[in-house]
């Protein structure tokens, strides 16, 4: 199953959630509603240290379970490092700057955004992330023309079948004629 779109770029150009996400809007930390607000502040933070947060933007009301590391794309655990370009508590006082790269409705985007440490909300926005974009086309190039591949192979050896079949069927017709000639 292919994990983008085919033309990504146009799809974050004109569809309407992703140009309303592209324009920054403020967002929300999600996490943990029923504890009191210093509880929240804690795990936000602690959260943020250990790479993820669960953030929302209000405008659309969407929710995203964030990944703040470098080789987000990475399979191995080790390679997924939380590195200050991803969660930076030092820029300004009073606040997290944060960065995530994803996948998202199958194009690649980049979550960049800050966070107030005390209220819990702030403003962020989706950049489309072209770098990666062009490694996910390559590999949606690479899996279509494995599966167009293995489609020929199929329908070759259909095809050899289907001749293997007749010609059984001619030469069965034909020992049914040499038979009845003899009878």
């Amino acid at each position: 199953m292919p994990r983008v779109v085919p033309d990504q770029r146009s799809t974050f150009e004109n569809e309407e959630l992703f140009r309303k996400l592209s324009r920054e809007c403020e967002v929300k930390y999600t996490g943990f509603r029923d504890r009191p607000p210093e509880e929240r502040q804690l795990r936000f933070q602690t959260e943020c240290r250990e790479g993820h947060a669960a953030l929302a933007f209000v405008c659309t009301g969407t929710n995203l379970q964030l990944s703040f590391s470098s080789n987000a794309w990475s399979d191995k655990d080790e390679d997924r490092v939380t590195t200050r370009e991803f969660v930076d508590f030092d820029r300004e006082v009073g606040k997290v700057h944060l960065k995530s790269q994803f996948i998202m409705n199958g194009v690649c985007v980049i979550w960049r955004g800050w966070v107030d440490l005390h209220r819990l909300d702030g403003v962020a926005c989706l950049e489309f992330d072209s770098e990666r974009a062009e490694v996910e086309a390559a590999m949606l190039r690479d899996q279509i023309e494995q599966y167009n591949r293995r489609l020929r192979e199929f329908e070759e050896r259909q095809r050899q079948y289907r001749q293997q079949q007749e010609r059984q069927a001619e030469q069965e017709a034909e020992g049914q004629l040499w038979d009845d000639e003899w009878s």
